[in-house]
């Protein structure tokens, strides 16, 4: 079904497929109204990071024992012990002109941007700000943060956050932003200079940097302009996760360097849409407890935080050595040309694979892909700078500020097989 909310950019009217939503409301026949016989599904989509999006499952109960649990946190309020807590709460707070206003930079389809920017705003009698643009622009974004004086924005990583910056730094007196109090970011690597460059200029914000995914949240870190600047992927592991060896025999030991997976428990789904096996090798029960396992792995610290590596299914085998790509690309966009960078593995004779990237600039042509890589090199060790970079106009990813791998690595590969 397609709704239209207005003309694209390009003028396509979207997927011929589709079927226009006024003409399935014009045919549809009344019915009566359901009710409950049960614990109902709520099921989200995962936005494809490693294939196919896929449908997660989730118990209402569980689910709305996530949001009681989990979301009044992020405003200051205790957790709610019963879901019938947040219809007084919301009275409250609209009488006493403290009610949520929020924005979602992504679109509202993923759980980033549906479950901090609409629902849980909605639950405490909030309001939920939209964007009118089909694409990101972040001219629009802070002159809605103005007009409306947005408290909470989300977004996805560096993906959305440079932009935002880019345009605070350009024009730093356009936009009154003293409402912004909290900006919450996941599903994406946002890195800390630019976190500490939004702090700059917005002084009192926040930023919540959560480390989850459709399956569930495992950890977070903030960032406040009296906190000391953490690593760019730190994060502190929520009571529910932990990080296990491989083949889960025990948990990581702090200190130790020892790499594993991260798992949670507590909002687990009931696995995805259709398809058991993949089920079974994502929800697995460990001593009678039921765990997810999203496929993050990490080293975790003397001092119990985690440094998040990355998926590893994207992980580079190059002679023997495992290279994540988030490492390196972080590494790439701590050159002030870079604006993204995306890594990825190619095959190769000698060493089974080799470390290969793509980056855009923020200004073009300004330097060249060799230059990156030596200013790289300072950072990395060897076995993980690319060995070829290509620079390319724009980095792609999803609408919902997600990498793009398989686009990326067709990217290099069209230019190496051009004449």
């Amino acid at each position: 079904i397609s709704v239209d909310d207005g003309p694209t950019e390009s003028g396509a009217d979207g997927p011929s497929t589709a079927i226009p939503y006024d003409t399935v409301l014009s045919e549809a026949s009344g019915t009566t109204r359901t009710h409950p016989i049960g614990d109902e599904i709520y099921m989200l989509y995962t936005g494809g990071t490693t294939g196919m999006p896929k449908g997660v499952m989730y118990p209402v109960t569980d689910f709305t024992e996530f949001f009681m649990r989990g979301m009044p946190s992020m405003i200051g309020l205790d957790p709610f012990e019963t879901a019938d807590a947040f219809a007084p709460m919301a009275r409250q707070m609209v009488d006493a002109k403290q009610a949520v206003v929020a924005m979602s930079g992504p679109p509202l389809m993923h759980g980033t941007g549906c479950w901090l920017g609409l629902m849980f705003p909605h639950m405490l009698g909030g309001t939920s700000v939209l964007l009118e643009s089909r694409g990101f622009k972040p001219e629009e974004v802070w002159d809605a943060v103005d007009r409306n004086q947005i408290a909470q924005m989300v977004i996805v990583g560096d993906a959305f956050a440079k932009p935002l910056l880019r345009a605070l730094e350009a024009e730093p007196d356009r936009w009154n932003t003293s409402s912004l109090r909290l900006m919450t970011s996941s599903g994406a690597m946002f890195t800390t200079p630019v976190k500490r460059g939004l702090i700059e200029h917005i002084p009192e914000l926040a930023i919540a940097d959560v480390l989850g995914s459709t399956e569930g949240g495992m950890g977070q870190s903030i960032m406040t302009k009296d906190t000391p600047a953490s690593e760019t992927a730190k994060f502190k592991l929520l009571p529910v996760a932990k990080v296990l060896l491989p083949d889960c025999s025990r948990e990581v030991v702090p200190g130790s360097g020892e790499v594993g997976v991260v798992v949670q428990a507590g909002m687990v789904p009931l696995g995805y849409y259709k398809d058991p096996d993949k089920s079974a090798r994502t929800f697995k029960e460990i001593d009678g407890k039921r765990y997810a396992f999203p496929g993050d792995m990490a080293t975790v610290d003397t001092d119990g935080g985690i440094n998040l590596l990355g998926r590893g299914s994207n992980c580079i085998n190059t002679g023997g050595e495992k290279v994540f790509p988030e490492e390196v690309e972080e590494a790439l966009k701590l050159h002030d040309a870079v604006e993204d960078a995306l890594v990825f593995g190619l095959d190769d004779d000698r060493f089974g694979s080799r470390v290969a990237g793509i980056a855009s600039l923020e200004t073009t042509g300004a330097v060249s892909a060799d230059d990156v890589l030596t200013a790289t090199r300072g950072l990395l060790a060897s076995y993980k700078v690319p060995k070829e970079l290509l620079i390319v106009p724009a980095v792609p990813r999803a609408p919902n500020g997600k990498a793009d791998y398989k686009a990326a690595k067709q990217l290099l590969m069209d230019t190496k097989n051009t004449p």
